[in-house]
């Protein structure tokens, strides 16, 4: 093929065609090449029937997932413009959340268009020139297309986040999942900035056993471990005033590199009595605020509790959570609304957090600690994720995580699209008539562009075992009749009304799958030299 250019006749005008030395061209057409394999390597699990890939790492581990995201994180891609995809799907992951699949198929088929145009003697920068085009003009159809959503309209919002459900492995439990992530998303929107949510104010906790059916959002906080049992401290606080502590409640040791040598008994006992004053003195400091419940952060060099400590605790009735994640002590304090406590000098009552009930309750064969009923809380919510084995578990919460994306895509860009491949074949339609206007190289271009977006459509029919050719044909012929909203419905295997199926996606998924795609594309079209540095 490279020969071919290189050997073709200089028929038309210098500018238009350009022949590459062999070297670049060989470059070129690697990185292509490669980044396609990568692109094919996930073109089956799109779409509700696409299949589902089985991960193993090199430690054992075995994960099951369809998300285009997770199957390209987990893949060792050595050649550097394949890396190139696996950042891309990641970069749409953090901006949409979902089409982390049908963002690389995009790339990959824009990608085999451009090997096309390079062998017909283009200059690749004309080539990215018109992808260029090509993309801000697909973005003004594609929001020609939305129709808006307001944040009231909760149908609205539960359609779009079962319709991300629908192709993921837990895809039984779309009734399920698709109105707890409205729920949990609206409920952490801050009237004072309606346009962001966080995604951190939401805390996904998974715990084995029962099923996906026993997904529960919880109003408060969930903490997937026991209380301390320790000398037979309470499991159930009423009333609870709860500190969050981020220093030990343990004798102070010596630093590391010295040490105590004792020669008698009598200094012996002196030593046992001072750690035991010691921790007198700290927890009846605590005890005086009226504090009843301890959180106590995880400590890296010496231990946050000891034996005697806990035998104290017990004794003066406080319930105590040890071993608190430090990445988890800001969502705890915003959700109890306290400060966390770093020293016991600055141990006062203002600091707490007040709740109705903190207690321990048995799941399965484990056991989890809940505060409810938590007062003035935070602007945050708890989902505790169920499984009945943990390749489940994992796939559920990617699965949630994603729905609760789509979610976050409509507070920020309230408008709505129809899916099942209906705005791919309509900017197809849309960008062909366009190519007619234009002149020159920048005509055949887009052209040859309009036509790679078809590949959405098509995978969609071929994974769902229905002919492409005949599905996408009549696709085109609806759309061409002025049916924008006619999309390929994989359910009952036939080209339908998309809308009135309720399969719709947020307009931030699509803009941002065509513009993240072309961008990178035209960075791998720019590549002529791969310079290797030791």
């Amino acid at each position: 093929m490279a020969s071919s250019a290189v050997a073709a006749p200089r028929s038309s005008s210098k500018t238009e065609s350009y022949v590459d030395n062999k070297r670049k061209e060989d470059v070129r057409q690697a990185n292509i090449l490669a980044a396609r394999t990568v692109a094919d390597a996930v073109r089956t699990s799109l779409g509700p029937k696409g299949m589902d890939k089985m991960i193993s790492t090199a430690n054992g581990d075995v994960i099951i997932t369809n998300d285009g995201a997770t199957i390209l994180n987990k893949m060792e891609v050595l050649q550097p413009a394949a890396k190139m995809l696996v950042e891309l799907s990641k970069s749409q992951d953090a901006a949409a959340g979902d089409g982390t699949t049908t963002v690389v198929v995009i790339a990959g088929a824009l990608l085999k268009q451009c090997l096309v145009l390079l062998s017909h003697g283009i200059h690749p920068t004309v080539i990215s020139d018109s992808l260029h085009k090509v993309s801000i003009k697909a973005v003004d159809v594609l929001t020609a297309m939305a129709r808006p959503v307001e944040l009231s309209d909760r149908e609205s919002l539960v359609k779009s986040a079962s319709t991300a459900l629908n192709s993921k492995v837990v895809s039984q439990y779309s009734t399920l999942l698709a109105p707890l992530a409205v729920d949990a998303v609206l409920s952490v929107v801050d009237p004072a900035k309606p346009e962001i949510v966080d995604l951190r104010d939401i805390k996904i906790v998974k715990k084995l056993g029962g099923t996906v059916d026993d997904t529960e959002t919880v109003k408060g906080l969930v903490f997937d471990k026991k209380t301390s049992h320790a000398a037979g401290g309470p499991t159930r606080m009423e009333k609870a005033k709860i500190a969050v502590i981020q220093f030990q409640i343990s004798p102070p040791k010596t630093d590391i590199e010295q040490s105590i040598v004792v020669s008698d008994y009598t200094q012996m006992d002196r030593i046992l009595k001072e750690e035991r004053n010691y921790i007198l003195s700290m927890i009846k400091k605590i005890k005086s605020t009226g504090c009843n419940v301890l959180l106590i952060q995880k400590s890296i060099l010496r231990d946050a509790v000891t034996d005697l400590s806990l035998h104290y605790l017990a004794k003066a009735k406080i319930l105590v959570v040890k071993d608190v994640e430090r990445d988890e002590i800001e969502f705890i304090t915003k959700t109890l609304n306290c400060l966390p406590i770093a020293n016991i000098e600055h141990f006062r009552e203002e600091k707490l957090g007040y709740a109705d009930l903190v207690e321990e309750s048995s799941l399965g064969d484990s056991k989890i600690v809940k505060i409810t009923g938590i007062q003035n809380m935070g602007r945050t919510t708890s989902v505790l994720v169920r499984g009945s084995n943990q390749l489940v578990l994992d796939e559920a919460e990617r699965s949630l995580h994603d729905a609760l994306c789509v979610v976050r895509c409509l507070v920020s860009k309230r408008f709505l699209i129809a899916g099942g491949g209906a705005p791919e074949i309509e900017l197809s339609r849309q960008l062909g008539a366009w190519a007619k206007v234009l002149q020159g190289m920048e005509s055949h271009c887009v052209k040859y562009f309009a036509q790679a977006l078809e590949v959405i459509p098509y995978t969609l029919a071929e994974n769902a075992g229905l002919n492409p050719m005949t599905i996408v044909t009549e696709l085109r012929n609806r759309h061409n009749e002025g049916e924008i909203n006619t999309g390929i419905n994989v359910r009952k295997g036939q080209i339908t009304n998309i809308w009135d199926e309720n399969v719709v996606q947020p307009l931030l998924v699509s803009t941002s799958a065509i513009t993240l795609a072309t961008e990178c594309v035209r960075m791998i079209l720019k590549i002529d030299d791969i310079v290797t540095v030791r």
